[in-house]
């Protein structure tokens, strides 16, 4: 498996869209400094994907998110794939007895299949839209990745590389 954190917030990023000659579409716009954090981790060749959302990414949280995976997946040994961010390297990080952390290169994001997922996530879930409230985008994410976790097609197409498949 592939694990990744993502920051999504209030700060809008307008995105192209199709509209017929000659109208303009209008999209709303706000720069307003408040971030929630998906925490997720993806089998591409199976296209399992599990995810919380938190408030923030540290090493408190990580743990968190690697105990629900071992209780997710307690009957299996998960070799978790990750970057090199600082709450995946310190002596803190308590990894349950059934996964193992596989450092992926240094500078290197293209190589996690889950940042395909949150491309995903802004492209079909997010785009050109505005959040009143942490609420309205907690509520967003959800529905996007209920609708990832509930599609396997879906989540291997984006998710499945070459050098993630393992064959016994």
């Amino acid at each position: 498996m592939a694990e990744d954190e993502s920051r999504f917030g209030r700060i809008d990023r307008p995105r192209r869209c199709w509209a017929p000659k000659p109208l303009r579409p209008t999209v709303p716009r706000q720069v307003v400094r408040e971030f929630l954090y998906v925490f997720a981790a993806v089998c591409g060749p199976r296209g399992h994907l599990t995810a919380l959302i938190l408030p923030t990414a540290d090493t408190a949280l990580l743990n968190v998110f690697l105990a629900h995976l071992a209780r997710e997946f307690a009957g299996h040994f998960l070799i978790l794939l990750v970057d090199r961010a600082g709450w995946h390297t310190t002596a803190r990080l308590t990894v349950p007895e059934n996964i193992r952390l596989l450092p992926q290169p240094a500078r290197s994001p293209a190589l996690n299949p889950t940042e395909h997922v949150w491309d995903e996530l802004r492209e079909k879930y997010l785009a050109n839209t505005s959040f009143s409230s942490l609420r309205p985008l907690e509520h967003a994410l959800c529905i996007g990745l209920t609708q990832l976790a509930t599609d396997p097609d879906r989540v291997r197409s984006l998710t499945n590389f070459p050098y993630m498949r393992i064959t016994i």
